[in-house]
């Protein structure tokens, strides 16, 4: 089995550009072995809808690190192994930006995959949304705080796998230049 790294993040505003927190959950043999949380401090504002959804605001952050700062800590969990997100373009939309507007220099692709498509073509007829996939599977989820969604995603795809389903065809690449 591989080893996937779920991820999910949270921003501060509708430009999508800067994440405001983190959450990082290693999948492996079957398990989760590891998991990562932390908030960031996007050095940008919040929307009060953002604010109101993760209940993450200026005052939450602002002890923590930025981006860069929190870079060196994320990067060997993030290379460690397939990328894998609920609804993975936003995340790595997310990612990429920052990389972008921060100058860092990463790889120049990464293979990914998304629970939301794996889930619409394994499950179909039903809501793929990450709380209705977590009432269905019976996962614990403190829905928009990134450490929860990170390990809902993990355990999500642990049940795809676990139920047989063959992740290869939901591999893609994605471009982090």
């Amino acid at each position: 089995m591989e080893r996937y790294i779920a991820f999910d993040v949270e921003t501060p505003n509708r430009l999508n550009h800067r994440m405001s927190a983190i959450g990082i959950s290693v999948l492996e043999d079957g398990q989760i072995v590891d998991a990562f949380y932390s908030l960031v401090d996007p050095e940008t504002d919040f929307d009060p809808f953002n604010t109101w959804l993760t209940g993450i605001d200026a005052d939450a952050v602002r002890d923590a690190p930025t981006f860069p700062e929190l870079w060196p800590q994320i990067q060997p969990l993030l290379d460690s192994g397939v990328l894998a997100a609920h609804n993975a373009p936003f995340d790595l939309g997310v990612l990429r930006r920052c990389l972008r507007d921060y100058e860092i220099e990463w790889k120049p692709s990464a293979r990914y995959l998304c629970t939301v498509q794996m889930g619409r073509r394994l499950l179909p007829g039903m809501s793929h949304k990450l709380d209705a996939l977590c009432d269905y599977y019976d996962i614990p989820l403190d829905h928009h705080h990134a450490g929860s969604d990170s390990r809902a995603c993990a355990e999500i795809l642990l049940r795809y796998l676990d139920g047989g389903a063959d992740p290869a065809p939901f591999i893609r690449t994605c471009s982090l230049a």
